[in-house]
């Protein structure tokens, strides 16, 4: 809806005042509006104003309070035709629908992209069976996704040498938690090297940079790229 109208009779009568004067300005060059149509809107604030002013007390009466409703409602039915009409106008700035009293429609804020990778901590070993821990950041005991991060993508891959070329990682699949189990083939041999590695995505499936490979061993404990290199 291009407006939302005030609650109470007098002020949905200001607003309807205000309305005409601003569009009346200008109605063609300005918000897309005949002179006409402003005219028109007008006779129907006017009779509203009538209306209203019948239902003061000491004459207010059924018959007065249905006239004004009935004018009410013109008033709102012309309002919103007329609110529509300049909505449709790419000329119009927020500003000037402002001005008007409609609505400005707020345009969604775009999703970051992930800008950090997550940090991976091998929870357990158990036969082919490994559970793995995601955290935002390097330091934090906290686990927990970034702002704007709606899961991660797991990649994993049995050898001595992580590879640099992502094709070569077989994909675990997408998960929204931070905790996950991945499980093995049973083929592995026990004591193989298994490595690991993964990269934050949000709800525009616009994904960051992969995480720096870690390593576990079937049957064994954990231990990272650059600790096995120093080794």
């Amino acid at each position: 809806m291009a407006v939302t109208f005030p609650r109470t009779d007098a002020a949905l009568l200001a607003w309807g005042q205000n309305f005409y004067t601003v569009a009346n300005a200008g109605p063609a060059t300005l918000y897309g509006l005949t002179s006409a149509q402003c005219t028109a809107f007008n006779t129907l604030v006017t009779a509203y104003q009538t209306a209203l002013a019948a239902c003061e007390p000491g004459q207010r009466n059924k018959q007065a309070v249905s006239a004004k409703n009935a004018a009410r409602t013109s008033l709102k039915t012309s309002a919103r035709l007329l609110s529509n009409i300049v909505e449709g106008q790419a000329t119009v700035t927020d500003a000037q629908k402002i001005a008007l009293g409609i609505n400005v429609r707020q345009s969604p804020s775009p999703t970051p992209i992930p800008t950090t990778s997550p940090v991976i901590q091998v929870a357990s070993v158990s036969g082919f069976l490994i559970t793995l821990r995601l955290r935002a950041s390097a330091g934090s005991k906290a686990r927990g996704k970034p702002t704007g991060v709606i899961g991660a993508s797991i990649f994993s891959f049995i050898g001595d040498v992580a590879p640099t070329d992502l094709s070569q990682w077989t994909f675990q699949g997408n998960t929204g938690k931070t905790q996950v189990n991945v499980d093995i083939p049973n083929t592995t041999a026990k004591g193989a090297t298994v490595w690991f590695t993964a990269f934050w995505f949000n709800g525009a499936k616009y994904s960051g940079p992969m995480t720096a490979p870690i390593s576990t061993t079937v049957q064994g404990g954990s231990v990272s790229m650059s600790e096995r290199k120093a080794a």
